[in-house]
Parts: C-alpha cells; sequence; structure tokens
C-alpha cells in the first residue's frame, strides 16, 4: 500500500534527524518512493519553542495502517523521543497523512490525518510531490486544500544550515 506520511523534527540536528529517520523507516520496511523538499516551518497551536523543519515522503509498504503507526512510534523513540506538551518540541514526528483512500478511525489511528486539510507544514510539501491526491473524505485535491487552507504561518524551503 501507499502511504504519504509528514515528517518533522524541531530539536537537535534538524536536518540530520529527518535524514536519519528515512534511514531507519527503509530499515523497517517502509520504502521510501519519493520526497517533497524540506521546509522550514513556523510553529502551530504551540509558538514557544524552535521552528520546524518538516517534509512529506511518500512511501510503500506491505504493512497495514495500524503497523506503519507503530513502526513511525518505534522510529521516533529510537530517535530520542520522549513524551511533552501537545504540539511541542519533539526530536522527530512521524504522522500518516494519507493512505490511497483508506478513511480509518480509531482511538488510536485516523486516516486521513484529522488536521490535514488545516495545516500549511504538511500541506505544502504534499502538494509538491502529490498535488493530484485526494482527500478520500472532503473529496478535493491536495492542490484545492492548500489553495483554501486557513492556516497562514510560514513555510518556506530550507536552505540549510540544520
Amino acid at each position: 500500500m501507499e502511504y504519504f506520511l509528514g515528517l518533522g523534527s524541531n530539536l537537535g540536528d534538524r536536518a540530520g534527524n529527518i535524514a536519519r529517520c528515512i534511514r531507519l523507516l527503509g530499515e523497517n520496511g517502509v520504502e521510501i518512493v519519493r520526497t517533497s523538499s524540506v521546509y522550514e516551518t513556523e510553529p502551530v497551536d504551540y509558538p514557544d519553542q524552535p521552528w520546524f523543519l518538516n517534509l512529506v515522503v511518500e512511501v510503500r509498504t506491505a504493512l497495514d495502517p495500524a503497523s506503519v503507526l507503530r513502526t513511525a512510534k518505534a522510529v521516533e523513540a529510537e530517535m530520542g523521543r520522549v513524551p511533552g506538551p501537545s504540539k511541542g518540541p519533539r526530536t522527530m514526528d512521524v504522522d500518516i497523512l494519507l493512505a490511497g483512500d483508506l478513511i480509518l478511525e480509531n482511538p488510536d489511528l485516523a486516516v486521513p490525518h484529522p488536521r490535514l486539510a488545516c495545516r500549511n507544514f504538511v500541506l505544502v510539501p504534499l502538494a509538491e510531490i502529490a498535488p493530484e491526491a485526494r482527500h478520500p473524505v472532503l473529496g478535493r485535491t491536495v492542490r484545492e486544500l492548500a489553495a483554501a487552507c486557513p492556516d497562514r504561518s510560514r513555510v518556506a524551503v530550507f536552505k540549510g544550515g540544520g
């Protein structure tokens, strides 16, 4: 199955964290198909923290959504993520954004991601690599969602420097 995952880091070597996360996902049965550019993004909801580096990766795997989530959480833990404030600082965050046309909602996992349509930091990189992907609940393309997104936080291609 193909998935789109959102990756983000705002602690430590942010660019190094992202590179390591991609490598670890690949070592755990998640084939990276393509990646967006890396973006430096303004924190949303919890503004008093360092800016993030974010990107979206398209992946292919035989894993079911629950197994992808477990793999993502294991990678986050291996990279030193510790529990903290919701939407607060983290070495690595991996979210399942889309899984084809799958709609799933249970206490542990919702696909598509429930805040996908209102977050520039995932819509901008997702629109870069999959503008015609369709949100299975809203019925709109990623390009349409990005154009209508109410989030005005800053998202810019990362030029390097950690």
